[in-house]
């Protein structure tokens, strides 16, 4: 229980590797509608994705979604796909949305807070990213 609730981190590697393949099935959930053509359609009914770019802009960002997901879930080049994770969210919650992050637009923005998390943080444990770029450490913790 002490350790429970000192300032010191608690389950840390394990935790953030819980929260990271959360994270990347959300992202897949919500990339995977770049799949879904009726859906396409109604985004690229929206005003701001009226312009010559607009088809280009909807399917760049599902797609971004999907991938940086699917790399998310496996701990695969996790500080890239945060990154990814980061710009995308961004342009959602400023450029898209009104930029009320505090109320409004505050889904999509904490999407780009978790990015932040693993981009300063690293994927955890159980990730690719730690059999490919830590050879010859310790994997269990």
């Amino acid at each position: 229980m002490k350790s429970f609730l000192s300032g010191s981190p608690y389950w840390q590697r394990k935790g953030m590797a819980l929260i990271r393949m959360v994270l990347g099935m959300l992202l897949i959930y919500h990339g995977q509608e770049v799949f879904d053509e009726k859906l396409m359609q109604e985004y690229l009914s929206w005003e701001m994705f009226s312009g010559p770019y607009g088809k280009m802009m909807v399917y760049t960002g599902k797609l971004l979604e999907l991938i940086s997901g699917i790399l998310m879930l496996l701990g695969l080049l996790t500080r890239i796909a945060a990154v990814l994770i980061i710009i995308t969210f961004l342009y959602i919650t400023f450029l898209v949305g009104a930029g009320k992050f505090w109320y409004q637009d505050q889904h999509p923005f904490l999407f780009v807070l978790l990015g932040m998390v693993f981009l300063f943080n690293g994927p955890g444990a159980w990730s690719v990213d730690r059999l490919i770029f830590s050879k010859g450490t310790n994997h269990n913790s």
